[in-house]
């Protein structure tokens, strides 16, 4: 079973390296994966058993196209705090209150930690619902603009 789930995942990254060579944004795959936490509004880690040891065995998806403010020592001024915090408990309630969470995954980030996609909660984007409430904004890579403004 798990040699099955690793050799999907192993063909899923050839598949979206191969659209990302030929210039094409890659299609997202959905997973059915444990929630392990929320590490703020547009961050979500989840349980990977697949893993092998000794990699820890949990994965970080970062909402694709989106910036949520930061919060805590990471923010630039308390307004961006509070609304960074904001983010985060929106994002805790909407998974709490959750009977489905599927992750799609699309890419990996520009860092390389993480993992690029959407969570859909209970039918619904992630990406989507910050945006409408006002806790995010699009961003695909530009100049961030300020939360404090």
């Amino acid at each position: 079973m798990i040699r099955n789930i690793f050799l999907m995942l192993i063909f899923a990254a050839a598949l979206v390296l191969a659209a990302a060579a030929f210039g094409r944004t890659p299609e997202a795959v959905a997973y059915s994966w444990k929630v392990i936490r929320v590490v703020d509004g547009d961050t979500i880690q989840f349980e990977a058993p697949w893993v092998p040891a000794p990699i820890a065995q949990r994965v970080s998806v970062r909402v694709y196209g989106v910036d949520t403010p930061e919060k805590g020592h990471r923010a630039q001024c308390p307004r961006e705090a509070a609304m960074g915090q904001r983010a985060t408990d929106f994002t805790k309630n909407l998974i709490a209150s959750a009977t489905n969470v599927q992750v799609m995954l699309m890419d990996w980030d520009k860092y390389g930690g993480r993992v690029l996609g959407d969570i859909i909660i209970d039918g619904r984007s992630l990406r989507s619902s910050l945006i409408t409430e006002g806790l995010a904004r699009e961003y695909f890579g530009e100049a961030k603009t300020s939360w404090c403004n």
